[in-house]
C-alpha cells in the first residue's frame, strides 16, 4: 500500500525546499509515454504522486499490460505547476517498475518453452523503501513474489546450518513458527537435498547448482511427498530454460529486481 508518507518522501527528495523550475502558470494535460516495448507497472505509484498533488489522472493502463513504443501508459489533467512537479517522480517510479515487470515477463516466457508449471519468483534482493513497488511489478510480469519479508517464511540458510546443524535448525524453527508458516532449507550439495526433506523442510532450495546437478537433486526428492524444489543462485534469463527443464517447482532470481534496467519512458505535456 502506497501512503502519503511515501509520496511526500519521494517528492521532497526531488523537489526540495525551493522549487523555481516548475513555477508555470495555467492548466495543462500530460501523458506518460513508452519509448520502447515492454510491460507496464508501477502506475499505481505514479497515480499516487499525481493524486497527492491534486492532479487528475484521467486514464491509465492496468499493470501487466504489454506496451509498444508510443503507447500512453497514463494521462493527467491539472495545474501545470503540479503536473511538472510530479512528472519526474512518476516517470522514475513507473520506469523502474516497468523494467522489473518486463524482465519478469521475459523470464516467464523463457520458462514456458520447457515447462508450463514452473514458477519464476523474485527474492528479497530489493531496493530499500521500494520493495512493495518492485514486488508488485514482479506480479505484473507474471512472476511470484516469494516471501515479502522475513515473517512470511523461515529460510534455513548456510549460516544457520553452520551455527546449529541442519536437523537441529529445522527442528528448532519448527517449534517456534505458526502451523501456517513454511520452512525452506537451502542446500548446496545434491546429497544434502534428501537430508533436508527428511529433517522436515517444506521446500528445498537448490543453491548455486548447475542445471545437471539441479535435475539430479530434484529427482532425488521426487518421492518426498509434498516437498517443493526451488533452484536459485545467479540464474539469468538466458539460463531459465535449462533450469525449467530440470523439473523444479520454482526458479528464483534476484536479478528480476536488482538488475532490471528501467523501461524507457517519457512525460509530455500540452498535447
Amino acid at each position: 500500500m502506497i501512503t502519503d508518507a511515501d509520496v511526500e518522501r519521494w517528492l521532497r527528495e526531488d523537489v526540495g525546499h525551493h522549487d523555481v523550475t516548475n513555477h508555470v502558470p495555467g492548466e495543462t494535460q500530460g501523458r506518460l509515454v513508452a519509448k520502447e516495448s515492454g510491460v507496464a507497472a508501477g502506475l499505481d505509484a505514479a497515480q499516487a504522486v499525481f493524486d497527492y498533488l491534486g492532479v487528475s489522472v484521467v486514464d491509465r493502463l492496468a499493470d501487466g499490460t504489454a506496451v509498444d513504443s508510443g503507447d500512453a501508459l497514463l494521462r493527467v489533467d491539472g495545474p501545470a505547476r503540479e503536473v511538472l512537479r510530479g512528472e519526474r517522480v512518476a516517470v522514475n517510479l513507473a520506469g523502474h517498475a516497468s523494467g522489473v515487470a518486463t524482465r519478469t515477463r521475459t523470464a516467464v516466457e523463457a520458462a514456458r518453452t520447457e515447462s508450463e508449471e514452473v514458477r519464476i519468483a523474485a527474492t528479497r534482493k530489493t531496493t530499500p523503501g521500494l520493495r512493495g513497488l518492485e514486488k508488485r511489478a514482479v506480479v505484473a510480469g507474471g512472476g511470484d513474489t516469494h516471501r515479502l519479508d522475513l515473517s512470511h517464511m523461515v529460510m534455513v540458510k548456510d549460516n544457520h546450518v553452520a551455527e546449529m546443524g541442519l536437523e537441529n535448525a529445522v527442528s528448532q524453527f519448527r517449534e517456534r513458527v505458526s502451523f501456517a508458516t513454511k520452512i525452506e532449507v537451502e542446500v548446496e550439495a545434491v546429497d544434502d537435498a534428501p537430508l533436508a526433506a527428511a529433517a522436515g523442510a517444506d521446500i528445498v532450495l537448490l543453491d548455486n547448482m548447475t542445471p545437471a546437478k539441479t535435475e539430479t537433486a530434484a529427482d532425488a526428492l521426487a518421492d518426498a511427498d509434498g516437498v517443493l524444489t526451488e533452484a536459485s543462485g545467479g540464474i539469468t534469463v538466458a539460463d531459465v530454460p535449462d533450469y525449467a527443464a530440470t523439473g523444479v517447482d520454482v526458479i528464483s532470481m534476484g536479478s528480476l529486481t536488482h538488475s532490471a534496467p528501467s523501461l524507457d519512458l517519457s512525460f509530455r505535456t500540452g498535447e
